[in-house]
């Protein structure tokens, strides 16, 4: 081994050392908490500003959530660290798939395809029309 390489491995052992010890101090890809129903009305708030919600319905899990909003549902479900926010049809919410407690809800969107809600049964016998 010559002197370059030792050099060359030194600076490299500290480069990578200094973006551990960063990731660390920044906390990336920490957990992300349950969904309540206030943490959801803020995150919906957020993402839809002007919109009121008619009712919220939050997963028994915490790992989203689903809101009307006159003829829009309002969707927030759980991808990566954080959740994403999508609006569709009424309808489409209505008419989604319920088994086994949970409503699987097509989003037809390439980075969130798919938003699964448990729930305790769907649609809720309360539902206005």
């Amino acid at each position: 081994m010559d002197k370059a390489y030792l050099i060359q491995l030194a600076a490299s052992t500290a480069a990578v050392s200094v973006l551990v010890g960063l990731a660390a101090w920044a906390k990336i890809a920490r957990p992300v908490g349950p969904l309540n129903l206030a943490r959801a009305q803020d995150i919906l708030a957020e993402e839809f500003p002007g919109r009121s919600l008619d009712q919220v319905w939050v997963a028994t899990d915490g790992a989203g959530a689903l809101a009307r909003s006159g003829g829009m549902a309002l969707v927030l479900c759980r991808v990566g660290d954080g959740f994403a926010a999508r609006q569709i049809p009424w309808a489409q919410a209505v008419s989604s798939s319920f088994r086994n407690g949970r409503l699987r809800i097509d989003l037809s969107d390439i980075s969130a395809p798919v938003a699964t809600i448990s729930l305790p049964s769907w649609p809720p016998k309360d539902l206005a029309a």
